[in-house]
Parts: C-alpha cells; sequence; structure tokens
C-alpha cells in the first residue's frame, strides 16, 4: 500500500516542461492583451527592446527563487525566504505587498474586462461592468469552486489559442492571402519612427513590459512539485523564452500593421490589427476570447488573495477575524475585505473613466516589482556567493529600478507611483505597529515561562486551495 501511495504522490509531481507551459498559460493575460497597446502608444515600435529587456530582468528573479526553492524548498516560497533572510518583519511586508499586488492586478483586469466589453456596448458606462463582473467572481468563490479547475485548464488554452490564432491571422493579411487590411502594413525604420516620444517614452513603456510577466513567482512557489527541484531554473529558461518570443512575434506584428497613432489603452491592439473588411467577424470573435480568459485569471487572481488573507489571519499578519469561515466552509469576511478593494476600484472607474486602466495597472506593476526585489534581496542572504549569481542578482535589481524610476516621466504612469508608494508607506506602518506589538508580547511572555519554547513554521502563502492565474496548488487542512 505505501508503495502505490508513493506512486500516487509522484504523479502529481510535476516534470519541467510541465512547469513552463503552466507558467506560460497563467502568466498571459491582460496584461499583455491590453497592456501591450499602452507600452507601444508611450515608448513607439522600440517597446520590443524592453519587452526583451523585462524577459531578461524576469528572468533574474526567477533563477534566484528556483535556487533557494532547489536548496530549501519551502511551502511558503517568496515569502518565507523573506523571513528567513531578514526576519518577521520581511515575511509579514513580503505578504503583503503580495495581496495588495494581486489586489491591484484583480482591478487592473477588472478594468480591462470592461474595456473590452464597451467594445461592443460603447454607450454603457464602464463602472457597470466593473461592478457586474466584480459580483459574479466573488459569488464563484464564495460557493466554492467544485469544477473550476478544468473550466480554468480549458480558459488557460483558450488563451494561448487566441494568441495563435492572432499570429495566424496576422500572418495571412500580410500576405494577402486573405486580403487587404484596414492599415497598410509599414515596417519602422527611420529613428524617429522608432522612437517616436524619445528615450524617455521608452523609458516610461518598462513598466508595461515588465507587468506583462507578472506571475513568475507563481513558478517558484510552483518548483516545490517539482520532480526534480534542481530542474526549475531549466523551466524557467523554456517558459521565458516562449514568453518572450509570443510577445515580441505578436506585437511586432502588430507594429508593422497598425498605424501609431491608432494604439490606444481602449482598445487591444490586436483586436485593432485583425480589422478587416474580409474578416468583420474576427475582431468581435478575438474580442470575446480576451473577456473569457480575462475573467479567468481575475477570479484565480481573486481565488489567490483569499486564501492569502486567511493565511496571514493564521499567522498573526492580519486580524484574526479574517481566518474565520462562516459555517466553516465560506470565507465570508475576507471576501468582504476584497469586495471594499474591488469597490474602490469601481468608484475609481465612475470617477476617472479615462485613466483609471493606466493607474491602476501602473500601481499593480510596481507593486510586482517591489516583491520581485524582496526575491533578488533575499538571494543575496540565502544562497552561497558567487559571481554569476551576483551579476545576475545586480542586473535584475538595475532593471526593476530603471523600470520604477521611468513611471516618474509620464503623466499616465506617475499617478500609479505615488499609489504604490502610499500602499508601501501603509505596509510599513502596519508592519511596525505590528512587530511592536509582538516584541511587547514576547517580552512578557518570556517573563511569565523564562523556558518557553519560540517555534516558527512557514505555510503557503495562500493557505488552502490556494491559487494564482489559473492555478492550483496544493489544499492544506486548517
Amino acid at each position: 500500500m505505501k508503495k502505490t501511495s508513493g506512486s500516487a504522490e509522484n504523479d502529481k509531481k510535476l516534470k519541467w516542461w510541465q512547469l513552463s507551459l503552466l507558467g506560460i498559460a497563467g502568466t498571459i493575460g491582460t496584461g499583455y492583451f491590453l497592456g501591450s497597446g499602452l507600452a507601444i502608444s508611450m515608448g513607439g515600435p522600440a517597446v520590443l527592446l524592453v519587452y526583451l529587456l523585462a524577459a531578461v530582468g524576469t528572468y533574474a528573479v526567477f533563477d534566484a527563487l528556483a535556487r533557494m526553492t532547489a536548496a530549501q524548498p519551502e511551502q511558503g516560497s517568496f515569502r518565507s525566504y523573506a523571513k528567513q533572510a531578514f526576519g518577521s518583519w520581511a515575511g509579514f511586508g513580503s505578504g503583503w505587498l503580495y495581496w495588495f499586488s494581486e489586489l491591484l492586478i484583480m482591478g487592473s483586469q477588472l478594468t480591462a474586462l470592461s474595456i473590452f466589453s464597451r467594445f461592443w456596448f460603447p454607450g454603457v458606462p464602464m463602472w457597470i461592468f466593473a461592478a457586474g463582473y466584480a459580483v459574479v467572481a466573488l459569488g464563484i468563490v464564495f460557493f466554492g469552486n467544485k469544477g473550476f479547475d478544468r473550466v480554468e485548464n480549458v480558459l488557460a488554452v483558450i488563451k494561448v489559442a487566441a494568441i495563435l490564432m492572432f499570429l495566424v491571422i496576422a500572418a495571412a493579411l500580410l500576405a494577402g492571402w486573405i486580403g487587404g487590411g484596414k492599415f497598410t502594413p509599414k515596417v519602422p525604420m527611420s529613428y524617429k519612427a522608432l522612437f517616436p516620444s524619445g528615450g524617455i517614452g521608452l523609458w516610461s513603456a518598462f513598466i508595461f513590459a515588465f507587468y506583462a510577466y507578472g506571475g513568475i513567482e507563481v513558478l517558484g512557489i510552483m518548483s516545490y512539485r517539482l520532480q526534480k527541484p534542481e530542474e526549475a531554473p531549466k523551466a524557467g529558461k523554456v517558459m521565458l523564452l516562449g514568453l518572450a518570443s509570443v510577445y515580441i512575434l505578436s506585437i511586432g506584428l502588430a507594429v508593422i500593421m497598425v498605424p501609431l497613432s491608432a494604439f490606444n489603452p481602449k482598445e487591444s491592439p490586436f483586436v485593432l490589427a485583425l480589422r478587416s473588411d474580409h474578416l468583420a467577424f474576427v475582431p468581435h470573435l478575438f474580442n470575446g476570447v480576451l473577456i473569457i480568459a480575462g475573467f479567468s485569471t481575475m477570479t484565480a487572481s481573486l481565488y489567490a488573495i483569499t486564501s492569502m488573507m486567511i493565511t496571514l489571519a493564521q499567522e498573526g499578519d492580519a486580524p484574526k477575524v479574517f481566518s474565520k469561515k462562516w459555517k466553516d466552509e465560506y470565507p465570508f469576511l475576507a471576501l468582504c475585505l476584497i469586495a471594499g478593494g474591488l469597490t474602490g476600484t469601481v468608484i475609481m472607474a465612475l470617477l476617472l473613466p479615462g485613466k483609471v486602466y493606466e493607474y491602476i495597472t501602473t500601481a499593480a506593476g510596481l507593486m510586482i516589482l517591489y516583491n520581485w526585489a524582496f526575491i533578488l534581496l533575499s538571494s543575496a542572504k540565502l544562497l552561497k556567493p558567487s559571481i554569476l549569481s551576483g551579476v545576475k542578482r545586480w542586473s535584475g535589481l538595475v532593471l526593476i529600478l530603471a523600470a520604477v524610476s521611468g513611471t516618474l516621466f509620464h503623466k499616465l504612469s506617475r499617478p500609479g507611483f505615488y499609489i504604490s508608494l502610499l500602499i508601501v508607506a501603509l505596509i510599513a506602518l502596519s508592519d511596525w505597529i505590528v512587530q511592536h506589538y509582538r516584541s511587547k508580547h514576547e517580552a512578557a511572555g518570556k517573563e511569565q515561562r523564562p523556558d518557553a519554547h519560540k517555534g516558527s513554521f512557514h505555510t503557503l502563502p495562500g493557505g488552502p486551495g490556494f491559487r494564482i492565474k489559473g492555478i492550483r496548488l496544493r489544499k492544506n487542512k486548517i
């Protein structure tokens, strides 16, 4: 029986190529489908360069996380490593940075879904769509997730199929096999054509290139389930090579099919590129696919931050009340807190209908990068030093710093930078209060029980049934 059980357990382990595929399917989201249009409008065709640089920076983060996983697998992944490297304050900060980044990502996805929906109903206010999608997603999480695993897998396939469909149809339009496109294909060759806004515009677009790779930390968590944890770096290399190739090829096709003046934050660049008198139905089909794919990633992010909130509360990094479940099954209070955050997004969509996507997406991308910087700094403390690892780590930190600072030079991304600073300040203040309370509590405990043993534990950030972007991890007992 033990042998059978062991075999069954081994069957649940992932091979490195499976991890790569899961990463590709889980990372591609509205940050790519819609955010790339924002990047192109800011930086011009030269954004292909920053997408390459963002891939390099993302690889540095994944490589550090994967090597920490290979050296000492932890269910808590980046949060546990931050705690080991710098103390409990870092575990608190890393966990809450991740929670807020996922909340902002949800807000960005919610806004993107509203924009996609207005493709068909331009007269309907964005906040109505945002509220509708939020209510449906909250209902799915509240009433359970039976059968949703399979649905998410199907939706992940739909996302990849949509990209392949775009590549095939775009190539056919350019080759003249289907008929003329709406715009005459034109390859930008001059400096002015490649850098219409100069170096500053390209620098400002850097954050949106990084945002398209958001979710790489999920692979660090999933590396715990590899049959051979030491193969995690290989899985990351293949995944990032695949993502970078898809991004650069598809964005490159969009750039030569659509004039720069047509790109805007309100339409997917791929829907723009597919407009043709001979294929009037294709943009509508592609837009429907984008809505389905975006809703799946948004709902998966909702699972992630709900489970994260429960775990933070269980470990004392959030009010205990949020760890309680109504009828021992429904995370009602945790969802109420998240619903409050989503309500803020809907209100922003109501008050700032023209700018909300840019602001939230910038803030979400920055929160991701702050957490990635935590990962790189943790690896410096926990891994055996070497020249190569140092070069990778500092390269990643420099690229992250470049993307963060670039948001200060554009009017559309600057407010997102200030939003992210406000959230970081809130987390830092809360962290200080929690650590101060803990130190006083521990000091009082020592006086009463001088020989008391202080235990420590690390749990997966997300706890039972933890999900991120369509990926279901392991399920722990509470």
